[in-house]
């Protein structure tokens, strides 16, 4: 049983449709409902050319579904510490006190996106500083609070926390970013001090460079067709990373990594899981 936040599209997405077909029930949760799609991302939006966001909480679920789990929708604002709070009581009352995994990944960086990736700090929005901090790491300490008590309660679990990181080093171009990624690293590394002797694990795990929808818009391509962009090369689809986290799930010693974190590409060769095209791209480094 699994809550992943910000599951409408990209990692959260990937993420939820692995568990789906692992067999999970996975509460999906988000702000773009089909009927509604979130606020905030008209500067991304018109980058994209798009008129509307690609994907919802609501086709998520059902994807969860037709792959063999079991996928429910929960409109969430994950800024909101009323609607989370609501959101894991519920959970709490449907799954009988149950909860075996939270993935955090609710993240609001795409919302000051301006199309400039790299520059100097000095160069970057403020406005990142609001999206990536308040509205990134934020989230996820929020759900974490609200988890910690079904996990303590029942003396196992495990919370994942996505993120960016290679080895320490420093993203040169964007500091926002790298501060908020190295924040979650921080953060799960805390909360695993904290919950180790409750037999809770907390993690953080790194993809490589994604081809999220976004990320597929931007070079004007699909998942059908990425392979003909040689700027594309390596990349790996956000299922990938879903792989990573039931490998994770499922692993009895995960409470032996408690505090770590772990790039997919690494636990593709130690758990033997591959990308959807059967290919085990290596960990994306700087």
């Amino acid at each position: 049983m699994a809550v992943v936040t910000g599951a409408s599209r990209g990692a959260g997405r990937g993420v939820a449709l692995e568990l789906g077909a692992a067999g999970a029930t996975v509460y999906v949760t988000g702000r773009s409902t089909r009927a509604q799609p979130a606020e905030g991302y008209d500067q991304i939006l018109a980058l994209s050319k798009l008129d509307r966001l690609p994907g919802s909480i609501d086709e998520t679920a059902e994807e969860v579904t037709r792959l063999g789990g079991r996928g429910i929708a929960v409109r969430c604002d994950h800024t909101r510490e009323d609607e989370v709070r609501t959101l894991f009581a519920r959970v709490e009352q449907e799954q009988q006190g149950r909860l075996d995994v939270l993935v955090n990944n609710a993240w609001g960086g795409h919302e000051t996106f301006n199309g400039v990736f790299e520059a100097p700090f000095w160069e970057h929005p403020l406005a990142n500083w609001d999206s990536m901090m308040d509205r990134g790491v934020r989230n996820h300490l929020v759900a974490s609070r609200c988890a910690a008590p079904l996990f303590v309660k029942q003396r196992r679990g495990l919370i994942v926390t996505t993120t960016y990181w290679d080895r320490g080093h420093y993203l040169k171009g964007n500091l926002f970013y790298d501060l908020a990624k190295s924040a979650m690293v921080r953060l799960a590394f805390d909360m695993a001090a904290e919950l180790k002797p409750h037999g809770v694990a907390s993690l953080a795990l790194s993809p490589g460079w994604m081809r999220t929808e976004f990320v597929l818009l931007g070079h004007q391509t699909d998942e059908a067709h990425w392979h003909e962009h040689p700027a594309l090369a390596r990349t790996e689809s956000p299922r990938y990373l879903g792989r990573a986290v039931v490998a994770l799930a499922s692993d009895p010693q995960v409470l032996a990594k408690t505090g770590e974190v772990l790039r997919v590409g690494d636990l593709a060769r130690s758990h033997g899981f591959t990308d959807i095209d059967g290919r085990q791209p290596v960990p994306f480094e700087i």
